[in-house]
């Protein structure tokens, strides 16, 4: 073996070409000059472009879906998946619908009442609120056939704490809320989905923004603030990186979570991808879409680990207390870490940006010739 893997490296080796041979002859005076940044960058253009490619598809390969090896690709198989595909379409889905359907028939007979008939009575009004949520999200997981297992202390109601968790689906509120009614910081959604947000969801204390108002900002964080002061209020939780990531990375957690002087209580999710990718790409699929997609598959199974709460170190910056969080959560899930902010999947990288990241790509190419 040891032989095989000398013989196929000596073969890699004979693949690379001389980098000597593309350098301007002024560069190359002595055997052991340094080479110079702008002379490894002047061997090509395609070496400037292959670095911005390189650095893109990084950043690109955190918000796609990653499709499984097809399986049903011979005659003893194909059958199989036909078959798969009648009793996930023909059989379970119409279940579930039903399933739903009666979830929401209890759900708003029961709602409606309280919200509207006990408004002098805010304690039990939000006691009743409170259960009737965790109960929707309850038959939204039943009707994904959803197997959720939970590791940890369930989270209670303490002021001066915040949850933070990483970022794969919208569905992650709805996996989260079954157990704990959180109240959580979230994107405004346009559709049904906003209406519920500003109606149903509004009930248990949960926030929304615009990242695309800077107002939005400024009113967010005092709202914060406000809210983990309340003793009664429900736990908050706040997806830091932003977005939705395929739970595969974990992109740079926003410092907004971890600036708040509060007890910061990390939370990872990891979704099994045997029975169904469950990132949710919001640019190119609408939340009803994805809804639709879950319920015809054959189940929804991940794992969630309510982890130790973290505080912050002194001296430590809430940079870098947002940094030791996503190392906490990333290596539980076993998720890898990127170092990209997320909000740049919603806005095109400025050149000065990517001429950044290029050039720290050609600085690290060059450290590794001149190692060797």
């Amino acid at each position: 073996m040891a032989s095989q893997m000398n013989s196929s490296s000596s073969e890699m080796d004979l693949d690379r070409p001389n980098l000597e041979e593309y350098l301007p002859t002024e560069s190359i005076q002595k055997p052991d000059e340094k080479f110079r940044l702008c002379d490894l960058l002047d061997i090509s253009p395609a070496l400037t472009e292959a670095a911005g490619a390189i650095v893109d598809d990084s950043f690109t390969r955190c918000f796609k879906s990653i499709p499984p090896e097809p399986w049903n690709w011979n005659i003893y198989l194909f059958p199989l998946w036909c078959c798969g595909v009648i009793v996930r379409y023909g059989i379970l889905f119409p279940i579930r619908v039903l399933v739903l359907t009666i979830g929401w028939i209890i759900f708003l007979s029961a709602f409606i009442p309280v919200h509207f008939l006990l408004r002098g009575h805010e304690r039990w009004r939000r006691k009743m609120e409170r259960y009737l949520v965790e109960l929707i999200c309850s038959f939204f997981v039943a009707s994904w056939t959803g197997v959720v297992k939970y590791h940890g202390p369930r989270p209670c109601i303490r002021p001066q704490q915040v949850f933070v968790a990483n970022h794969t689906s919208m569905i992650d509120f709805i996996v989260l809320e079954q157990m704990t009614a959180f109240a959580v910081i979230m994107q405004k959604h346009p559709g049904w989905v906003g209406l519920l947000q500003s109606t149903i969801l509004e009930s248990v204390g949960c926030i929304w923004f615009n990242r695309s108002e800077a107002k939005d900002r400024e009113i967010l964080a005092r709202k914060l603030r406000e809210h983990i002061q309340e003793a009664d209020n429900n736990p908050l939780l706040i997806f830091p990186e932003g977005t939705c990531v395929n739970n595969h990375y974990t992109v740079m957690f926003k410092k907004g979570a971890f600036e708040l002087g509060c007890t910061v209580c990390p939370i990872a999710i990891k979704y099994n991808k045997i029975f169904v990718d469950a990132f949710w790409n919001s640019k190119k699929q609408s939340f009803t879409k994805h809804l639709l997609r879950l319920m015809t598959s054959w189940a929804v199974v991940c794992d969630v680990w309510y982890l130790e709460p973290q505080t912050l170190r002194p001296g430590e910056t809430s940079i870098e207390f947002a940094e030791r969080v996503r190392d906490i959560i990333s290596v539980r899930a076993g998720l890898r870490k990127v170092p990209w902010d997320g909000y740049l999947k919603h806005s095109r990288p400025s050149p000065k940006h990517t001429e950044q990241k290029q050039r720290i790509f050609a600085e690290s190419v060059l450290r590794r010739l001149e190692e060797k």
